[in-house]
């Protein structure tokens, strides 16, 4: 695993963010720091020659990540999200820690996400846009059986909240081995270790069973092209919920998931972001 790094100034983030969307081999990281007008943009990648080409047009340093040391990354504790009022994200890794979270967040539902290399700590936009339409859906649902699937888990974050919300039957996916193990690691931090994650391509995947209730968070082009496939894995009726997108790509791509059958209820944008929560119908 390779890093490449720069600092930069903090108005620059979504130019970031945008500039490097839709490229699988490419992992973006932006850190921000509480009162600084600068922050931190790594991209991580397994091959060199992927940020080298990075390096080459912008600058910046490239070095080796060793993976044991994924989880120092990030020392400083991110700052805690509550969503709706149910759900609590926060950073705490022991068992101690999220502990004094559960006891400081009474009434709520504590998700337990460190900030490590897996993308997903619910911070970025598309996954706390995702995380209060999970939240409305649950109400939905509640007094019923429900089942979800994540695909494109990154560090599990949808999946656990989705259990922590009343889900009875839980999985999750992603390309990435390492996001896969990352969040097999989450799951048993925040006791909900029965949620089975496992490496899946969803461009080449067939699902073999329907669930109530499916997030996508993936990049765009991805799920412009596995659209037929995603949705034939929303029960007839079941919510789906699909993020990941830049505004400005958003209409063609949205466009596709309704000629195989889904009706957007509702298009959330944030920034330059867009996320979207839908039912199929077809």
């Amino acid at each position: 695993m390779f890093v490449w790094s720069k600092l930069s100034s903090v108005k620059w983030m979504d130019a970031w963010e945008e500039r490097f969307s839709g490229n699988p081999a490419l992992n973006l990281v932006i850190t921000t720091i509480p009162g600084q007008v600068r922050v931190r943009v790594e991209i991580y990648a397994e091959k060199k020659k992927d940020v080298a080409a990075v390096q080459k047009e912008w600058g910046g340093s490239v070095r080796e990540v060793k993976q044991q040391n994924w989880a120092a990354l990030s020392k400083e504790p991110m700052p805690s999200i509550s969503v709706r009022g149910k759900l609590v994200v926060v950073s705490a890794r022991s068992a101690k820690d999220i502990a004094k979270e559960k006891k400081a967040n009474v009434g709520k539902e504590v998700v337990a996400i460190p900030a490590d290399m897996a993308f997903g700590t619910g911070h970025h936009a598309t996954t706390a846009t995702v995380l209060r339409m999970l939240v409305d859906a649950a109400k939905e649902l509640e007094g019923q059986k429900w089942t979800m699937a994540d695909l494109g888990c990154g560090s599990g974050i949808l999946a656990i909240a989705a259990v922590k919300l009343g889900s009875t039957k839980t999985w999750g996916c992603d390309f990435d081995p390492k996001a896969v193990l990352v969040s097999k690691e989450n799951a048993e931090r925040n006791g909900t270790a029965k949620i089975r994650f496992t490496e899946v391509d969803v461009l080449e995947w067939e699902p073999k069973e329907q669930w109530d209730l499916v997030a996508a968070n993936i990049f765009v082009t991805v799920l412009e092209e596995a659209f037929p496939q995603i949705v034939r894995s929303v029960k007839p009726g079941g919510f789906i919920m699909a993020s990941g997108i830049l505004k400005s790509q958003a209409p063609p791509c949205l466009k596709v998931a309704e000629s195989c059958g889904i009706r957007w209820d509702r298009v959330v944008t944030k920034g330059k972001w867009l996320s979207a929560m839908g039912r199929r119908v077809g």
